[in-house]
């Protein structure tokens, strides 16, 4: 069933004002999206498509020149291709396909200009925008009446909503500028007041995939974040506890919005290609080596009315992600093992994992390069800012070491782990005698294990399903990384099955 046409109209009191609509909008959209801009001459609609493209681009000097005679443009982004069309010339419907629009290109942002000379083609899932003159308010004042057809109906009305948290809390009319995502659905956007500057997020419930694990999206099961609520839990949390998480001025968690604090864009990461500051590091371990050894809650303050628990990393979840290998990883490098193989390889997972140390703690999940924020002018621990925590955990303490000096998107040096974990064990050590630096160290090769099994599996499932193939060159490093901690004698079962039915990841 089609649902029903979202509609609104805004007031715009001159370009900024379209521009700033437009990043907005932009946050919202996905490649595969349409946009019509529709209006008489003049009224606005090159420079929406403009101001949108160099938004995307990151680049407000981009030449953007109007496709009026060449019919279309094509722009290769950041995170797509964009194709900017304008039809007033288009005479005959056979035009169409010479410049690519008939039919649409998939996987492409695709804006169309006077989209009423080609009204056959357009798709019944689409965004309208329709620009309209307002003399009376300015010379530069226009209004707009966006309408989302079909599936792009909730776009609209999440644009609407997004609008009305901006103006509540007196963003509005601030400059925008876009911030690179991640893996997730979330979006991200730079707000500027004179030099000050915010980051909007933009984080829509969503579970990620169907419900296949009895009755649970994967999200659910593996107790990833579906809403913004553990965000907001954690980064309260982890202030309480002294730690550099952004400061959350304004909350929508109806609808997954926050305004939050900017801590920078300095990393602990530097050069061509990027390697860890070895300083920056020993700041985030001794960071984790603090946290691990404080008494932490499992259920903190989310409102004033209500708490947020955190979810154990049980057995089964681990398990969950553990058969990422199986589903997507082995399929895209045509592998089958058979049954007994993949019942013989849960089993021996389950096995290990049971036996591991009960010591929990709040295991952060992405504790790695591009989410520490390097903060100079602060010190201690509070130097390194913590930015995505919203999947936090109660797990054992090893997993976000691992996830530190195992880093999927750069090279870690394997003596700089070695010097970390070292590090690690001794501040650990200081606060408490009695801590077991082999049983650490066996759960850090399982947990290591366990980790990059599942990222082998992720970044398959994020090229196959998800159509971002940018991440399959991480997987070499990642392959690297698992036959490190496969070497430790615990795994020596486990490390036969993958050297007998793992191939590695295509360089």
């Amino acid at each position: 069933m089609t649902a029903a046409p979202a509609t609104f109209a805004v007031a715009l009191a001159n370009e900024a004002a379209t521009a700033n609509l437009m990043a907005d909008l932009a946050l919202l959209i996905n490649a595969g999206d349409v946009i019509t801009l529709s209006g008489d001459l003049g009224a606005g609609k090159t420079a929406a498509a403009r101001a949108m493209i160099r938004y995307f681009a990151g680049d407000d000097a981009l030449e953007v020149p109007s496709p009026t005679f060449t019919l279309a443009q094509t722009y290769d982004l950041p995170s797509f291709t964009l194709l900017h069309a304008d039809l007033y010339r288009i005479e005959d419907a056979g035009e169409l396909e010479e410049i690519g629009l008939d039919p649409l290109p998939d996987g492409v942002v695709v804006l169309i200009e006077w989209p009423e000379r080609a009204a056959h083609a357009l798709p019944v899932d689409r965004i309208d925008i329709a620009f309209s003159h307002r003399p009376a308010l300015g010379a530069s004042a226009r209004a707009a009446e966006i309408t989302g057809h079909g599936k792009a109906a909730a776009q609209v009305a999440r644009l609407a909503a997004l609008r009305r948290f901006l103006e509540r809390s007196d963003h509005d009319q601030t400059r925008r500028q876009r911030m690179a995502g991640d893996a997730s659905t979330r979006s991200y956007a730079r707000l500027f007041k004179g030099d000050s500057a915010v980051i909007l997020m933009n984080a829509p419930k969503r579970p990620d995939g169907p419900a296949l694990y009895r009755g649970k999206s994967y999200s659910a099961a593996v107790h990833l974040a579906e809403d913004v609520r553990p965000f907001v839990a954690m980064a309260n949390g982890l202030r309480a506890q002294g730690l550099s998480a952004p400061a959350i001025h304004y909350a929508d968690l109806a609808n997954g919005f926050l305004i939050l604090e900017d801590l920078g864009s300095e990393g602990v990461i530097a050069g061509t290609p990027p390697q860890p500051i070895p300083e920056r590091y020993q700041m985030a371990t001794d960071l984790l080596a603090e946290l691990h050894h404080t008494p932490l809650a499992s259920t903190l303050p989310l409102t004033p009315q209500s708490t947020y628990t955190i979810p154990d990393f049980d057995t089964e979840a681990m398990l969950i992600e553990i058969s990422l290998m199986l589903e997507w990883y082995l399929p895209d490098r045509g592998v089958d093992p058979g049954a007994a193989a993949r019942d013989e390889f849960m089993a021996m997972w389950h096995a290990l994992l049971v036996r591991q140390p009960a010591d929990e703690t709040w295991v952060l999940r992405d504790f790695h390069s591009p989410n520490l924020i390097w903060l100079a002018d602060r010190s201690g621990i509070g130097q390194v800012g913590v930015i995505d925590f919203q999947d936090t955990v109660m797990g054992p303490p090893s997993y976000d070491l691992v996830s530190l000096l195992q880093d999927a998107r750069i090279d870690v040096p394997e003596p700089l782990e070695l010097a970390m974990f070292a590090r690690y064990a001794k501040t650990r050590r200081g606060f408490d005698p009695g801590f077991d630096a082999a049983a650490f160290a066996e759960s850090y090769a399982v947990m290591s294990a366990q980790r990059n099994t599942r990222l082998l599996g992720t970044f398959a499932r994020l090229n196959r399903r998800d159509g971002k193939p940018q991440y399959l060159r991480h997987q070499p490093r990642i392959w690297t990384y698992l036959n490190r901690s496969l070497a430790h004698p615990a795994l020596a079962v486990l490390r036969d099955w993958y050297a007998t039915h793992v191939p590695p990841p295509q360089t």
